[in-house]
């Protein structure tokens, strides 16, 4: 991946939503909730007020609204900033 963060923010790849049926009735995807959890891909180096602490590698939880999507060569990526992660599984 060429994809670098910058100062204190993290790349994360969300989870899979997860398949759920209501007695025999599938939800569609647009009315799945997003994940809030997610595998940490890439990290920056920081800023000289706040270290890293998240790592690549780390498990996620972050904030329902927190980041922006983008897309890499076809696959869904949240960018955040660190503070946005609520913590480390």
């Amino acid at each position: 991946m060429n994809i670098r963060p910058l100062a204190d923010r993290v790349l994360v790849k969300p989870a899979a939503a997860e398949e759920k049926t209501l007695g025999g009735i599938i939800i569609p995807d647009s009315a799945k909730e997003k994940p809030l959890k997610g595998e940490v891909v890439a990290v920056g180096n920081g800023t000289k007020d706040e270290e890293m602490v998240v790592k690549v590698g780390d498990n996620v939880l972050y904030g329902k609204y927190a980041g922006t999507e983008i897309e890499l060569d076809g696959e869904s990526y949240l960018i955040m900033r660190q503070s946005d992660v609520l913590a480390i599984i």
